[in-house]
């Protein structure tokens, strides 16, 4: 017997509920509130920080957290990536960027928020296909 809609619905329901879940007991989560990103649509991910101790770059950052996931607090919302896609995200797209204030020089790369939220489905070709066959349908089923 063929899965109706709403079988399929409530499945893909139920994986979702499971992934919050999961996120709501992760292990680590580095929070950052990234001040600029709504004027400049960018997050910052520092990997290097100048340390005046040693007068010398030292890695910070990415580079030293042991957070299993990363929160990008934005407004009223919260971005919520595993590390692993955080490193996916800044190899693919990354934008190397130093600042250089004082007393607290770091370096870092940009990314945005769309880039962390498209990046699975840009590098799942089957998507794009898919997609395709959905949008078919629901334009049979819903014409405009």
């Amino acid at each position: 017997m063929k899965d109706s809609n709403w079988d399929l619905d409530l499945r893909a329901g139920e994986i979702g509920e499971s992934k919050v879940a999961d996120l709501l007991h992760a292990d680590t989560v580095e929070v950052k509130t990234d001040k600029r990103w709504k004027d400049t649509g960018n997050l910052f991910i520092e990997y290097s920080c100048w340390q005046q101790s040693t007068q010398s770059w030292e890695d910070s950052g990415i580079l030293t957290s042991k957070a299993t996931h990363w929160a990008f607090v934005l407004d009223e919302s919260v971005l919520i990536v595993s590390r692993g896609l955080l490193f996916d995200v800044i190899e693919k797209f990354g934008r190397p960027i130093s600042n250089n204030k004082m007393p607290n020089p770091s370096k870092g790369y940009l990314i945005t928020p769309s880039q962390l939220i498209n990046y699975p489905r840009v590098m799942n070709e089957k998507f794009d296909v898919a997609g395709e066959h959905y949008k078919n349908y629901m334009e049979q089923e819903y014409p405009i």
